[in-house]
């Protein structure tokens, strides 16, 4: 009977690594560092904003009860408010205020008539051309934020509006999870720098194109180099991995002569929560633990380690950054072409997707050999071709997870 562990579904290997992924320490940054990841605690508004109610049109502060007459009613025009200035005058029955957008409202008033609504008459006079209801083109007073209040909870992914809100509140900084501290090695004598001569080796692509995926997921990657084939010598580059969030390695994961990073991986402590799940490309993928560092081992072919760290790795840099939503986007679309499989593995097929009246039409690319890194620039999206399927026909629904790779 063979020893090899049955292959995990793709869900189960991902839920398994995120069970493992905990929130890391917070740190206080500025807000221009903090787009994109998450407050690491509840903020709560400092000031009610808006301050005051305040126009939502350039137009008039009137008292709506003075509107009641027949139109057109005439009113006298006490005072122009502008914003960033105080009223200084009491709205008094027959009177109205020229007032612009993001003015305080005076006292007295409770609705605003827009410009377009109105007639002058005299510089002192307008004439009022519709009856309003109370509230009229009003922002009231704490509609954004009252003090004290929640402002954001912990958790929340931090956008653009959701800076903009924390800084009206006066903030420059804000809470959230440290970045984590990622290091990435390459293994294989095959391989050298891009700045050396090949010499009948080829150039490692694998270890700065993972970097930039860990930069664009939220982590701060540091490259080991390359270790060579030997058991020694992965297992001396892994042992200087002390005090990183997650380790990625690529290669040596198989069955080859020549892979060592499990054999290397166990020597080291790492526990070893699964090895191969039913995918492809990137079957060959092992997770492991030690202490609170997470070890990846990925394949070595190109788009193979591509497509898993988008698959598992970036999931678990999210969740470690204390984002909940860290499963891959997914999005609906239609299958332009044909495809085959035997059932037993989930492929993700790149494939190239633009709109057609109004729906998602993915086509496959020309090659999915996990060693062309040419079918994975042009991708857009992965096309989810379930495992226990065999066919998919022309036209067929589909799920499609959108590339973080793309530019």
């Amino acid at each position: 009977m063979s020893d090899v562990p049955a292959l995990l579904p793709v869900e189960e290997a991902r839920a398994r690594i995120l069970e493992r992924c905990a929130t890391l320490p917070p740190e206080w940054v500025p807000q221009e560092d903090a787009l994109g990841r998450a407050l690491a605690e509840d903020v709560l508004a400092r000031r009610t904003l808006p301050p005051w109610d305040n126009s939502a049109m350039d137009g008039y502060a009137v008292r709506s009860a003075d509107l009641s007459s027949p139109l057109p009613v005439r009113l006298v025009v006490g005072e122009t408010v502008f914003a960033g200035k105080l009223p200084t005058r009491e709205l008094t029955p027959g009177t109205c205020a020229r007032i612009m957008t993001g003015a305080p409202l005076p006292r007295g008033a409770d609705a605003v008539v827009m410009r377009e609504r109105t007639r002058s008459t005299t510089p002192d006079s307008v004439e009022i051309l519709e009856a309003v209801a109370a509230g009229n083109f009003i922002r009231p007073r704490g509609e954004d934020a009252r003090e004290g209040d929640v402002l954001l909870a912990r958790g929340t992914p931090l956008g653009i509006p959701e800076l903009g809100l924390l800084w009206a509140q006066g903030m420059t900084s804000v809470p959230v999870p440290r970045r984590p501290r990622v290091a990435v090695l390459s293994t294989g004598d095959e391989l050298c720098r891009a700045d050396e001569p090949p010499d009948g080796r080829i150039v490692d692509t694998n270890a700065p194109a993972l970097a930039l995926a860990v930069k664009r997921a939220g982590g701060l990657p540091t490259l080991l180099g390359i270790a060579r084939d030997t058991r020694e010598a992965v297992q001396e580059a892994l042992a200087r991995t002390e005090g990183f969030d997650v380790v990625l390695t690529s290669a040596g994961v198989s069955v080859g002569d020549h892979d060592f990073v499990k054999d290397a991986l166990e020597a080291l402590g790492v526990e070893q929560h699964f090895w191969r799940v039913a995918i492809k490309p990137g079957k060959p993928l092992v997770v492991g633990q030690r202490g609170p560092t997470l070890f990846f081992g990925l394949p070595g072919n190109p788009t193979s380690s591509l497509v898993t760290f988008e698959l598992f790795v970036r999931p678990a840099l999210r969740r470690l950054l204390g984002l909940q939503d860290v499963e891959p986007a997914r999005v609906a679309g239609r299958l332009e072409g044909r495809l085959s499989k035997p059932p037993g593995l989930a492929h993700f097929v790149r494939v190239t997707a633009t709109w057609r009246a109004g729906e998602l039409w993915a086509k496959p690319l020309g090659t999915q050999t996990s060693g062309a890194l040419r079918s994975a620039s042009a991708a857009t999206h992965l096309l989810h071709f379930p495992r226990e399927s065999s066919s998919l026909t022309d036209g067929s629904h589909v799920e499609l997870l959108p590339l973080s790779w793309v530019a």
